[in-house]
């Protein structure tokens, strides 16, 4: 796909020698081009694998959950701990 890619561009270019509207379109599809590997997060990683975006993605949801489990944890934290000098008020 990416290669067709590069040969449509490459011929874009190639007619733009006959016609500067080909100039024209050849560029419009490199920003298309351009502006969607950008949306979509990147390129691939070195060993051809997932793509950055879903690598960005992954770590947003991380960080959401570890926010999510601190704020809790420590809410749930002091209510054990109210609970524990009651139980031991009550008891003791």
């Amino acid at each position: 796909m990416f290669l067709l890619l590069l040969i449509v561009i490459a011929v874009l270019f190639g007619f733009g020698f006959l016609n500067p509207i080909w100039w024209v379109a050849g560029a419009v599809l490199v920003y298309g081009v351009t502006r969607h590997a950008r949306d979509r997060g990147g390129g691939r990683t070195r060993n051809g694998g997932a793509e950055l975006g879903d690598y960005r993605e992954y770590r947003e949801r991380r960080d959401r959950r570890e926010r999510w489990d601190r704020r809790y944890s420590r809410q749930n934290r002091a209510r054990r701990r109210r609970e524990d000098r009651r139980d031991h008020e009550h008891h003791g």
